[in-house]
């Protein structure tokens, strides 16, 4: 009697008969690999864009330098037959490029969270009182006690930081946190509104052009001190935005998932906070400049393919104010517009094309 015929029955030749397991796992990788290359590509790309923009703005323009003559000026060399070179790269052109540079990734990190966090495409710290609260104390020191230099910065800096502790108390311990500090947000951007109006018709005239420059969102005021007081607030803030990169990425699927998946509701809530500091440090520096917290996360988010990267949003919040700075200085002559207005002025359609397309995707 022969012996009966066993088949062994391991797992290879269960998972995976002719290598299809091996296959199949390969084929996930790629999937997941593909999206990251795209991404690291892409913040790449904006990040070369971002330093050929910054050099653009300093070296072209009415007063051209060379590449070789701006690196002279940089190790303190003079410049033969152009003693005033100098001072108007250091203190003019370049100080302007770089607070863009970095008032530009504040925004956009700012917008990318805020869109995130909130799960809408269309939720920006623009429609929230950060802005106002800190134009509102920047105009009230303009009209009353004449702030200049860093004064100003300083005391926007902390009207904006007293407007965000006033949401962050009103809206935690809730649920809807998130939500509810965009509507109290909304209802103090009216109320700071109506003080500024007020505030601007006891001005004279002199104090009304500046604190306008001020609410329009300008470079103008770019200076090597104000400039270390905003690097020095991203410097601060950009570890812990390192640090809620997962957790922003998360709460993209909703508070109850996010929190199944080991990221709590509470990281979200600290994603608002983060960015409303970095939307408060870009307008106490430059003012309230329209849209690029808005247009920076869906921009960053087309070129990745749909993937949420708050790098990417911050280099083209980077990009669009260099640019819009340089259009609003070269685009007319003899006008030197605020980049506000360029902003403002391309900003607007946008932002409602992206009104109807997301009206449309609602109905699908």
């Amino acid at each position: 009697m022969s012996a009966p015929v066993t088949t062994s029955t391991t797992p290879a030749t269960v998972l995976a008969p002719g290598g299809e397991a091996q296959d199949a796992v390969r084929l996930v990788v790629h999937a997941r690999r593909r999206p990251l290359r795209r991404v690291r590509a892409v913040v790449a790309g904006l990040a070369v864009l971002a330093v050929a923009a910054l050099l653009a703005r300093t070296l072209l323009g009415e007063y051209t330098v060379t590449v070789i003559d701006f690196v002279r000026i940089l190790r303190g060399e003079t410049i033969e037959g152009a003693p005033g070179a100098s001072f108007i790269v250091m203190e003019a052109k370049l100080p302007r490029a770089v607070l863009g540079a970095l008032a530009g990734a504040a925004f956009g990190a700012a917008g990318a969270m805020f869109q995130t966090t909130l799960r809408n495409p269309l939720a920006s710290p623009d429609i929230i009182g950060v802005s106002l609260g800190a134009s509102a104390a920047a105009v009230l020191a303009l009209t009353f006690f004449d702030a200049q230099g860093l004064v100003l910065p300083l005391v926007a800096l902390l009207g904006a930081v007293g407007v965000s502790l006033v949401m962050y108390l009103v809206s935690r311990g809730t649920s809807l946190a998130g939500q509810r500090m965009v509507l109290v947000g909304i209802g103090i951007a009216a109320l700071l509104s109506s003080v500024i109006q007020f505030v601007m018709t006891r001005a004279t005239i002199q104090d009304a052009q500046a604190s306008l420059v001020w609410l329009t969102g300008s470079l103008s005021r770019a200076t090597w001190p104000v400039i270390g007081l905003l690097a020095v607030g991203l410097l601060v803030l950009l570890p812990v935005l390192a640090a809620l990169v997962p957790r922003m990425r998360a709460a993209e699927l909703g508070d109850d998932l996010s929190t199944t998946l080991g990221a709590p509701a509470a990281g979200a809530r600290l994603g608002l906070v983060v960015a409303v500091a970095f939307a408060a440090f870009a307008t106490a520096a430059t003012g309230p400049i329209a849209f690029v917290a808005f247009l920076s996360g869906p921009i960053a988010r087309r070129l990745t393919g749909g993937r949420t990267s708050l790098w990417a949003a911050a280099l083209v919040g980077s990009v669009i104010v260099i640019a819009g700075d340089f259009l609003g200085s070269y685009l007319i002559p003899d006008v030197n517009l605020p980049v506000g207005v360029i902003t403002g002025a391309l900003g607007a359609p946008l932002m409602i094309v992206a009104v109807i397309a997301a009206g449309r995707h609602g109905k699908a």
